[in-house]
C-alpha cells in the first residue's frame, strides 16, 4: 500500500512538472528550474549526509567545479551543452576525489571543518585566478546553443525547451540516486552511518566507501552547478563560498535527511519561501531564518519524515481498530 501511494505521488509530481513546462510563463519556469537544480544538489549531498552520516561544509567547491568546468569548455572548446556538463561533472568529481582523500580519514567535527577549509581554498583560488576564472566578475556570456542529437536539434535558448532539458536530468538524477541508495553499496553506507566500527570489523574499508560516497555527492553537485550556469548564462565565485555549501544542508534538514524525497520537498520550500518573503520585506534574511528554524525544530525528521510518521501512525491505528 505504501509503495502504491509512493509511486502515485511520484507520477502526480511528474505530471505537474510537465504541465508547468507546457502551460506556465517564463518566471514560473525559471523558479521551477531553480527548485529542480537545487534538488539535484541536495539529493547528491544527502548521499553523504543523510546516508553516510558525514556533514560537509565544502560542497560549494564541487558546485563551482561543475559551473566553471562547463563555462571554460563553452568558452575555449565547444559550446555544446552536453559536452560542457560532462566536463563540469568530471572536474567536480576530480576536485571531490582530491579533497575527499584527505577528509575521509576523519569524522564528525574534524571532517566538517576540513571540508569547510578546502571549500574556502577553492573559493580563494577562483577569486584570485582572474586570467582563468574571471576573478570576482566570474565568466559571462555562456549561451545555450541548440542541443544536437543526430536527427533533431533542440533550441535550448527557449526557456520551455531548456526547462524540459533540466527536467530530464532531474528525473535521471532521481532514478540514479534511488538506485545507488537501494544497492548493496547504499546499504553499506547506511551501516557506516549507524555503526562504523561493526562495519569495519566485517572487513569493509571505511575510507574507500566514504570516499566513493564523497565523489558521487560531488558529481551531482557539479551537475547542479553546470545546469545553473546554463540557466543564468554566467558563473560567480561565490558559488564556491561556504554560504552556498550551507544550502543543501538546510534543504536536507527541512525536508528530512533520512528520507528519499526530503531534499526535493526541502528545495521546494526553501526556494518558494525565500521568493515570497523577499517580496514583502527588506529584512528577508531575518524572517526567512525564523521560519526555517520553526520548520526544522517543529518537524522532527523534517517535513517528509514527520508526515511519513503521521501517516504510519494513522495506518496502524486503523489496522488495530
Amino acid at each position: 500500500m505504501n509503495r502504491f501511494w509512493t509511486y502515485g505521488l511520484y507520477g502526480l509530481a511528474l505530471v505537474c512538472l510537465v504541465g508547468i513546462g507546457l502551460f506556465s510563463g517564463r518566471f514560473t519556469l525559471y523558479l521551477t528550474m531553480r527548485i529542480m537544480i537545487l534538488s539535484i544538489f541536495a539529493m547528491g549531498y544527502n548521499v553523504l549526509f543523510g546516508r553516510t552520516g558525514l556533514l560537509s561544509f565544502g560542497h560549494g567547491a564541487f558546485y563551482a567545479g561543475g559551473a566553471y568546468g562547463l563555462a571554460l569548455v563553452a568558452i575555449h572548446v565547444s559550446p555544446h551543452p552536453l559536452l560542457g556538463l560532462v566536463a563540469g561533472v568530471a572536474l567536480a568529481s576530480c576536485i571531490a576525489l582530491i579533497i575527499g582523500y584527505f577528509c575521509v580519514r576523519h569524522t564528525e567535527i574534524y571532517f566538517a571543518m576540513l571540508t569547510l577549509a578546502f571549500g574556502m581554498m577553492v573559493f580563494s583560488l577562483i577569486w584570485n585566478l582572474r586570467d582563468i576564472t574571471g576573478g570576482d566578475d566570474g565568466l559571462v556570456g555562456i549561451s545555450r546553443v541548440p542541443l544536437s542529437l543526430g536527427f533533431f536539434r533542440i533550441a535550448l535558448a527557449k526557456a520551455s525547451h531548456y526547462y524540459f532539458f533540466v527536467l530530464a536530468l532531474f528525473v535521471f538524477s532521481l532514478w540514479a540516486i534511488r538506485r545507488i541508495l537501494h544497492s548493496p553499496f547504499g546499504l553499506i553506507l547506511s551501516g557506516i552511518r549507524e555503526n562504523d566500527r561493526r562495519i569495519e570489523f566485517a572487513g569493509v574499508s571505511l575510507r574507500n566507501y566514504r570516499l566513493a560516497a564523497f565523489v558521487i555527492s560531488g558529481a551531482f553537485a557539479g551537475l547542479a552547478g553546470g545546469l545553473s550556469t546554463l540557466l543564468e548564462s554566467n558563473t560567480a565565485p561565490f558559488s564556491a563560498h561556504w554560504t552556498n555549501s550551507a544550502s543543501p544542508v538546510l534543504v536536507s534538514l527541512i525536508g528530512g535527511i533520512h528520507t528519499f524525497a526530503g531534499p526535493v520537498v526541502g528545495s521546494l520550500l526553501f526556494v518558494v519561501l525565500r521568493e515570497i518573503i523577499e517580496r514583502f520585506t527588506h529584512n528577508w534574511m531575518l524572517w526567512f531564518g525564523i521560519i526555517l528554524l520553526v520548520i526544522i525544530m517543529g518537524f522532527r525528521g523534517g517535513v517528509v519524515g514527520a508526515l511519513s510518521d503521521l501517516m504510519n501512525r494513522k495506518i496502524r491505528m486503523s489496522t488495530g481498530s
